[in-house]
């Protein structure tokens, strides 16, 4: 198996006409956006009790003038705040679920799904659950620091020192990463990926700093403190954001009722001491995958069976510290073509279920 761990210590580096010309039409400059008629209507009302946003986290730091990119004085900005948006649904709730992306995307993963259809946001607050949709620190309404990059422009910095930042591409990063496809243009048989659709997928994508990680990822603790101020709250990951949660309840568990990781691009089977596994396996974990598994992704490093395999490895070793887990692919439920993005698949709602069932089994009050 190729290595896991050294490729996704970084984040993880797709028509309306025919399929035969989709992959052109995935271009930079398609006029094809996603409108308001094309987004279903709901049979019925979405009944809340609250919504709103607010920030997780965060600190003040003195930045230059320079690092500003102002003509003012130097003077302080926050940095490392994660931003959350959330929808308490009206009457008696369940847990609440965190829902957290992956690399080059931000919450907007979870809402509406490219080809107009409910979401995991939505559909999660219609079975009684408070959900709270983050975006990753760094990314999106989260913002980031600009400070390195106005000092290279300005030659305080080298160039080298500035960090790389990675976007979502269509036709490999897209298509056969995601297993749309065995090849860009050319899906799968039995997809469930809206492809006529795919190209809006694309406009999803924001840039992402990458090269501005840090040993231990701010996203981590703000996800454990969001996790106590909700009282409990179960957390949901996805793809480079999978591992997520495990690193929170090493921090602090104590808010986690639950962990659900969605195509984790690693388990770091063989990074986590058996201090830390037992620690792990004291909270119930999922982990789901889709389908095509071996297919190749298009991209450098491992295929997503070896990303599967590692999990199975860190099943075994919480299995043998009597914690609670379950690692599944939906193919072993019957049900075929599941990509990396089930949450927009056309199966999205019955995917959702399977993850609601084990919620409410294993993490529900």
């Amino acid at each position: 198996m190729k290595s896991i761990n050294n490729v996704f210590a970084r984040p993880l580096r797709a028509a309306t006409v025919a399929v035969s010309v989709l992959a052109g039409m995935l271009t930079v400059g398609s006029a094809f956006g996603q409108h308001l008629q094309d987004i279903a209507r709901a049979e019925s009302p979405l009944v809340l009790q609250s919504r709103g946003s607010f920030f997780v986290g965060g600190e003040q730091v003195e930045r230059s003038a320079t690092e500003l990119g102002s003509f003012g004085p130097d003077d302080r900005i926050s940095v490392n705040q994660m931003y959350v948006e959330y929808m308490v649904p009206d009457g008696k709730t369940k847990v609440p679920v965190v829902m957290v992306h992956g690399a080059t995307l931000s919450g907007k993963t979870y809402d509406t799904t490219p080809d107009g259809r409910m979401g995991w946001y939505e559909y999660f607050v219609r079975k009684s659950h408070p959900v709270y949709v983050v975006d990753q620190i760094g990314r999106a309404r989260s913002g980031f620091d600009q400070s390195v990059f106005n000092s290279v422009r300005a030659g305080k910095l080298s160039p080298d020192q500035q960090p790389s930042m990675l976007r979502l591409a269509d036709r490999f990063g897209a298509w056969t990463n995601f297993r749309f496809g065995p090849e860009p243009g050319k899906p799968f048989p039995d997809t469930q990926f809206p492809i006529e659709a795919a190209d809006k997928l694309s406009r999803q994508s924001v840039p992402d700093l990458r090269g501005a990680s840090r040993a231990e990822n701010p996203n981590w603790k703000g996800l454990a403190d969001l996790a106590l101020q909700l009282n409990g709250a179960v957390l949901l990951s996805h793809s480079q954001s999978g591992s997520y949660p495990l690193q929170s309840a090493l921090i602090n568990a104590k808010g986690i009722r639950g962990i659900v990781m969605i195509e984790p691009g690693t388990c770091n089977a063989q990074v986590h001491t058996g201090d830390e596994i037992a620690v792990l396996a004291k909270t119930p974990i999922f982990i789901l995958f889709g389908d095509h598994l071996a297919s190749p992704t298009g991209m450098p490093g491992p295929t997503w069976e070896d990303r599967f395999n590692d999990c199975k490895a860190f099943k075994k070793r919480v299995d043998a510290a009597r914690g609670n887990i379950r690692l599944i692919t939906t193919a072993e439920t019957g049900v075929r073509g599941n990509s990396h993005m089930m949450m927009m698949d056309r199966n999205n709602l019955q995917i959702a279920d399977l993850i609601l069932e084990w919620i409410d089994e294993q993490a529900g009050r």
